[in-house]
């Protein structure tokens, strides 16, 4: 079996000792670029299966290797990066990034968000049916949505809500993500549909809706569903 490789892009060599040591600890192949120039050349020269990369570069921004690989590829992209302002992150995840990791963060965080951008590039041509979180199940082809074996009651804008996290379970989907996907293009102006709706979901899916457990917040970006 051809191991999966990651391409880590890190100007920082310690750092980048740590993310290659990390991965290559779980079966990874890592190829390493520590500027923007190597790395847009490793992208098509190695066609790594997914990339950790780094913002502060030294000859550029390395939003700029998202925008560039986006206009081609589904190329998983995990950001890690010490920026931790909530408009940089939802710029690149805006942008195409899968994930956005804040330094510090440890091997586990890491190697979590790298498989859930793995698995939903290798699911990705293909429609996810069914999705279970804890007691959550959904069923996105019948259209059922159950908590605990007992049917749950969903309106189609919920419906379409969940389903919407469903077929990116465990990556983070900012505000302008949902809103584009379920309210349509030009929805811009009713932000507040997400935290209304997403708080109903939560009082119906959620065992404690204060306290959630699958549907999850990240602050100032957007939200996640959790795996199971």
């Amino acid at each position: 079996m051809i191991r999966p490789s990651v391409l880590v892009v890190e100007d920082d060599a310690a750092l980048r000792q740590f993310l290659a040591t990390a991965l290559g600890a779980q079966g990874y192949r890592v190829i390493e670029a520590s500027t923007l120039g190597e790395a847009m050349v490793a992208v098509t020269s190695h066609n790594p299966d997914a990339v950790v990369l780094d913002l502060g570069l030294p000859d550029g921004d390395g939003l700029r290797l998202v925008r560039e690989v986006r206009r081609w590829s589904t190329l998983p992209i995990v950001v890690v990066s010490a920026r931790g302002r909530e408009a940089d992150k939802i710029e690149a995840l805006d942008l195409g990034a899968d994930d956005y990791l804040t330094q510090p963060f440890g091997n586990g965080e890491l190697l979590a968000r790298v498989r859930v951008a793995l698995r939903h590039r290798a699911t990705g041509a293909a429609p996810v049916a069914t999705v279970e979180c804890g007691g959550l199940r959904l069923d996105l082809d019948k259209r059922v949505v159950t908590r605990d074996g007992a049917e749950v009651s969903l309106t189609p804008t919920e419906f379409k809500l969940i389903a919407y996290f469903a077929r990116n379970l465990g990556r983070v989907l900012t505000h302008r993500q949902i809103l584009h996907e379920v309210w349509g293009p030009n929805s811009g102006e009713h932000a507040h549909y997400v935290r209304v709706y997403m708080a109903e979901l939560r009082k119906k899916l959620e065992a404690d809706p204060a306290r959630p457990q699958w549907l999850v917040t990240e602050p100032g970006v957007g939200y996640r569903l959790r795996e199971g």
